[in-house]
């Protein structure tokens, strides 16, 4: 009998988010072991509700969305996210210039394929959301890990990004706000960024998917608004911010100066036309959510649920013994350091499978965020505070005498 292997193109691919340990939970779960996951930035399963209007736009429109849409979307959806971005400040961003898609990632993977020939190299941040690692290495192209630096808010290195910049460099990442960090990055450190890309001619890539959900009084700067000069792809969506994640709404934009990136923009409306086109019924709702109230902000202030979940998680981790993290300031996630001496820990995978065995609760470990040492793991806050306040027991129980074999 024949025996089918998965290509080649998938060696270097992961995704450890939905990776071996989410398999042995399901297999606990399987097996009538109930377990709390906290491995996803998901918000539904945390009761937190799409806005009504949205739900009702959703609705309304389901006889207008039976048909395909223009392959970058519908009209009024492309027209809103216009508008958006030049509230922003985004430069010379036609409504051709924007794309919708089936969520943020089908657009990264589309961005990759249509950018990199064998050997191409694209710096990614590390830790990154791993999906930009895995389709640069799908593409064929070679994730270079540029240091975001812990003991400086987890902001980008820049010497680091110098160094590791070579003839093969096409690209660069920034992912602003951060995930896994909550990191949201000041002016100067895009602008440094931008000066790389500059000296080296290079494109910019950004994810800004949580863009509209950061805390304590910051203002996120969208790199693309420091970059007139330089093509800059900004990707951005409503799963996050609106609750909506299985709805799978996501846009890329393209600004700036696009003179020398013609060729890769008409590879850009190849690969969108041969998708067809995104959900066309969730398209109906990007209007709507980007020019109505903004419901998410009451959840970010003192006394809002992400806030206070963001507050508790934060002091619980800087308590326990062995344990410290810097204090995030978007998104729904914290990424505490081990002190790896004290537990013996050689492998981040075995903790983060040692706890679940022994504790039910589903986290992800750092090297799944492509972070090198063994030393983090990533906590999502968006569970209530009596499920967080369990989470901090457990972790202190569980660390109290771990020691890793």
């Amino acid at each position: 009998m024949k025996h089918f292997e998965k290509s080649n193109k998938l060696e270097g691919v992961s995704y450890d988010v939905r990776g071996p340990v989410l398999e042995e939970a399901e297999r606990m779960q399987e097996a009538g072991i109930s377990v709390l996951k906290l491995n996803t930035g998901n918000p539904a399963p945390f009761g937190f509700e799409a806005p009504n209007e949205i739900i009702r736009d959703l609705i309304m429109n389901v006889r207008e969305s039976e048909g395909y849409s223009e392959s970058k979307g519908i009209f009024g959806a492309r027209k809103a996210i216009q508008q958006y971005c030049q509230l922003k400040g985004f430069p010379n961003v036609g409504i051709n210039d924007i794309y919708t898609g089936n969520g943020v990632s089908e657009l990264i993977t589309m961005c990759m394929q249509g950018l990199c020939n064998n050997g191409d190299e694209v710096l990614v941040p590390a830790p990154d959301y791993p999906l930009w690692t895995a389709s640069v290495s799908l593409a064929g192209g070679k994730p270079v890990h540029y240091i975001c630096d812990e003991a400086s808010e987890w902001y980008p290195d820049i010497e680091d990004i110098r160094k590791k910049v070579t003839s093969k460099t096409k690209a660069i990442v920034v992912i602003n706000p951060n995930n896994p960090t909550g990191a949201v990055y000041p002016k100067e450190i895009l602008e440094a960024i931008v000066e790389v890309a500059r000296e080296f001619d290079l494109l910019i890539f950004s994810d800004e998917i949580y863009d509209r959900l950061i805390m304590d009084g910051l203002t996120h700067v969208p790199i693309a608004t420091l970059a007139p000069d330089r093509m800059v792809v900004t990707l951005n969506g409503l799963s996050k911010s609106h609750r909506v994640a299985g709805f799978r709404v996501g846009w890329m934009v393209l600004s700036g100066d696009k003179r020398g990136a013609k060729d890769y923009i008409e590879g850009l409306n190849m690969l969108s036309s041969m998708r067809l086109c995104s959900n066309v019924l969730s398209q109906q709702i990007i209007q709507t959510a980007l020019g109505g109230y903004q419901s998410s902000d009451e959840l970010l202030l003192p006394g809002g649920r992400i806030y206070e979940q963001r507050e508790f998680i934060y002091n619980a981790i800087n308590a326990i013994p062995g344990l410290s993290a810097v204090k995030p300031k978007a998104a729904f996630y914290i990424f505490p350091k081990l002190d790896i001496k004290r537990f013996n820990i050689t492998n981040d995978e075995q903790f983060v499978l040692d706890f679940l065995h022994e504790h039910q609760i589903l986290m992800v470990h750092g090297g799944g965020f492509n972070w090198q040492q063994p030393d983090h793991f990533r906590i999502v806050y968006l569970p209530k505070l009596d499920d967080l306040k369990l989470t901090a027991e457990r972790m202190t129980t569980f660390l109290a005498t771990y020691q890793q074999k």
